[in-house]
């Protein structure tokens, strides 16, 4: 049986990534032998919202996933909900689930009058393995989406909005959210499935999602602009994207990939389930990049490559944050192999 939630496709252009769609994007090298080969396509746009590199189909739709949540926070704070500092990172992050984490989750639902139970995610153990050594049991606090949805439920009680059903296509929190993602994509937003958390997701191209994360990511820098700046800027995406550069350990967590490419680099970082990852500049130069086989591990290494060809990127830095999160290859403990950018990605110019 259909479920009610999903928005069944009306485009008949609409068509999916596929491997003929992809290109060779990272391989896995295990004591002298390729192992393991990732496809994918990425694309990086400018503040205009024109393509400056693309490889594979980046006209095809996908489900952003979680790169979907700083348009979702932005909704929320766009509905009359006051975000600011830890608070607004956590409702757009897919947080580790540390103590600190939780604290701050915590302080969302108190500001609702909500508790834990009110939650509409499914319970889950903390990312972080220490902390999931350290728990109990699994709680809806503890899933990485749980801010998120302590933010949906501060916006059903700033708007007087039914806080039992939100996650709901039809709710007017999600309605709300629709609008926002076609808006930042500027894509006709004609399809929707159900998230893992069990919040709408809306499907786009993998160009939209890279011209929402670039338009999001520029309000932080457009105010200093001295040519070329847009003549309004949307004050909530910037306040927005201040906070993540401001406490970036709380849109994932220490030590990991997001956190650290914010901390080191200064750009807005995202990552999605199912291998998709944002990542945008505060002069507005986007990249989204999805991998076909739903596997993150390579994911950021292709982003900062893509923004490091275009000059978005210091080179230095960015290998740093590569060589700080790369995936290790092991054999008995030690070191016998690495994962690498595949000669097609490295030599590919179109």
């Amino acid at each position: 049986m259909t479920d009610p939630r999903l928005l069944e496709p009306s485009s008949a252009a609409r068509r999916p990534l596929t491997v003929d769609g992809s290109v060779e994007l990272a391989v896995l090298t295990r004591s002298g032998l390729d192992e393991s080969r990732h496809l994918g396509a990425g694309v990086v746009v400018d503040a205009a919202g024109s393509v400056l590199r693309e490889v594979g189909d980046v006209g095809a739709s996908i489900y952003p996933r979680s790169c979907l949540k700083p348009l979702q926070a932005l909704t929320v704070m766009r509905s009359g909900v006051a975000l600011s500092g830890p608070q607004a990172v956590l409702a757009t992050a897919s947080h580790a689930g540390t103590a600190e984490h939780l604290q701050v989750v915590s302080a969302l639902l108190e500001r609702s009058g909500s508790g834990e139970e009110d939650l509409l995610c499914p319970p889950d153990w903390p990312g972080d393995r220490a902390s999931a050594r350290r728990a109990e049991g699994a709680r809806r606090m503890a899933m990485n989406c749980s801010g998120k949805h302590a933010a949906f439920l501060l916006a059903c009680a700033e708007n007087g909005w039914d806080p039992t059903n939100y996650t709901d296509l039809d709710h007017p929190l999600q309605r709300a959210a629709r609008e926002t993602v076609a808006e930042f994509t500027g894509e006709r937003i004609d399809h929707a499935g159900v998230d893992g958390c069990g919040a709408p997701v809306f499907d786009t191209t993998i160009t939209g999602l890279a011209r929402a994360v670039a338009t999001v990511a520029g309000a932080a820098g457009a105010l200093g602009a001295t040519s070329g700046a847009p003549t309004a800027v949307d004050p909530d995406a910037r306040a927005l994207v201040e906070a993540v550069l401001a406490d970036a350990w709380a849109i994932d967590g220490p030590g990991r990939a997001n956190t650290v490419a914010i901390d080191e680099l200064g750009v807005f970082a995202k990552l999605g389930a199912e291998g998709v990852l944002v990542m945008g500049t505060v002069d507005g130069i986007g990249t989204a990049v999805k991998m076909l086989d739903g596997n993150l591990r390579a994911a950021t290494m292709v982003a900062l490559h893509l923004l490091v060809g275009q000059g978005a990127v210091d080179a230095d830095a960015a290998e740093a944050v590569v060589e700080a999160t790369r995936e290790r290859v092991l054999g008995a403990g030690r070191d016998v192999g690495r994962i690498r950018l595949s000669d097609e990605l490295v030599g590919r110019r179109g």
